[in-house]
């Protein structure tokens, strides 16, 4: 079985139970598994790979738990740039009609690429339509090249506009071959054991773009195989004004009416949930993924962060599709979920304090939200953190660079307040994904000529 040991790193940040951030910190990695955590001195002197990261923040690998990888193909486009939701969507689902099983396997390297390069080990992405042939397994495939960690969101879209949804008709499927195809993926692809590289997840679009019965019949297929379930919700004023007109109830209560809610069910945004929702979410277990970058792209609002964290609500953050994030950097969503916590604080007239009581988002929980908080919303015991027993998925951040001069009094915060930067190390079960601050599986100038060229052609057609 393969060892790696790391050692020397400035700072190991655990993430476990007792919050340790250990100077001098290493880890002793064999067959994918962490084996021992510690000082330097305190762990083996040898290792069929040894490497000193003096100088290095170590952190437990981000995890990223909503994104769109096939919006990489239409970041900035003019069109849709100063959209809101509903204008934005309508805007891109003619273009996204015209996407190949190409378009599905190369756009997801790239987002797989960026994210990599943030510091993410760890992502769910949410494909919910499959024009001209294309499939999950697309996706999966490019994934299990690239070496990183996927929950893959079998989405869908049954609603058109004819059946008063808000997607085309061009766009949507019968919910018989949604379901079917769905338990396809589930049998050929999910793992469930520890250290699972592939997961398969269950998760019709959004409430304005699928039917009840299909929400219905999607937990009950899920719960059948153990698997967890996904979808939109309350992102939008528009969406709640949808759900009343449509069905009577506002999300989170249509959702409850589909039982939809529990701890194998996270939602994606949840920006327009009220205080006593908020206790459902936390009754019943549901978990968030919070979007901050997305949210204002969109000009959608600002979740309630501090009242789900205060209620024990389950919270991890998601950079969101690639056209209303229009980048896929894991730490950055990570900062720019704790300046907006401030920013909402200080619009509800709270002041930069120690008090508890007051909504400010310290730059270690930011950090937790990341790891720890994304974790707990996927269902992954095995990450999250740097403990006996995890997964080997770290990421090491090179502290003798511009960006950090001046900020090693406090380099773990540094991480935070400073200018996100590029991993130096990217780590997934004791493989490297990033090396030297290079990807290890992919040819990234060619990659990205190629991803030009599909994205120039879908706008083109």
């Amino acid at each position: 079985m393969p060892t790696l040991l790391i050692k020397h790193a400035l700072t190991l940040v655990t993430m476990d139970d007792l919050r340790r951030e250990i100077p001098d910190g290493g880890l002793f990695i064999r067959d994918g598994f962490i084996e021992q955590v510690g000082t330097t001195g305190e762990l083996p002197d040898s290792a069929d790979e040894v490497l000193d990261l003096t100088g290095h923040v170590v952190i437990p690998g981000l995890v990223n738990t909503h994104h769109h990888f096939y919006q990489t193909l239409t970041r900035a486009v003019p069109a849709a740039q100063n959209a809101n939701l509903f204008n934005w969507l309508k805007t891109l689902y003619p273009i996204w009609a015209r996407m190949t099983p190409d378009h599905i396997y190369i756009s997801t390297k790239t987002a797989l690429a960026e994210l990599a390069l943030s510091g993410c080990t760890t992502a769910s992405d949410h494909l919910y339509l499959f024009p001209n042939g294309s499939k999950l397994d697309d996706e999966i495939n490019a994934a299990q090249e690239m070496g990183m960690r996927l929950h893959a969101s079998r989405g869908s879209m049954s609603l058109g506009e004819s059946k008063g949804g808000l997607p085309p008709d061009s766009v949507v499927d019968t919910e018989k071959h949604i379901l079917k195809d769905s338990e396809r993926l589930i049998q050929r692809y999910h793992e469930s054991k520890p250290g699972a590289m592939t997961s398969i997840v269950l998760a019709p679009c959004s409430p304005f773009s699928v039917t009840g019965e299909l929400m219905r019949e999607s937990a009950v297929l899920g719960r059948k195989y153990g698997i967890h379930l996904h979808t939109h919700l309350a992102e939008t004023q528009d969406e709640e004004s949808f759900c009343l007109q449509m069905f009577g109830h506002k999300p989170l209560a249509y959702m409850e009416s589909l039982d939809w809610v529990g701890q194998d069910v996270w939602f994606a945004h949840s920006v327009h949930i009220n205080s006593d929702e908020i206790q459902v979410y936390a009754r019943t277990g549901c978990g968030v993924a919070h979007c901050p970058s997305s949210n204002m792209r969109l000009a959608s609002g600002i979740a309630p962060l501090w009242e789900y964290m205060r209620a024990g609500v389950k919270v991890g953050l998601g950079v969101d599709g690639s056209a209303s994030n229009d980048g896929s950097h894991m730490l950055a969503e990570a900062r720019q979920a704790m300046l907006l916590a401030r920013l909402r604080a200080g619009i509800m007239g709270a002041s930069l304090s120690s008090n508890e009581n007051l909504s400010i988002l310290a730059a270690r929980e930011a950090l937790e939200l990341g790891t720890r908080g994304g974790a707990a919303v996927l269902g992954r015991p095995d990450i999250g953190s740097l403990e006996t027993g995890k997964c080997a998925d770290f990421v090491a951040f090179d502290m003798d660079q511009l960006a950090y001069s001046g900020s090693l009094s406090d380099p773990v915060a540094a991480l935070l307040f400073c200018a996100p930067q590029q991993v130096a190390y990217n780590v997934v079960g004791g493989k490297f994904i990033v090396r030297n601050g290079q990807l290890t599986n992919l040819d990234l100038p060619a990659h990205v000529r190629r991803h030009n060229q599909l994205a120039a052609q879908l706008l083109s057609d």
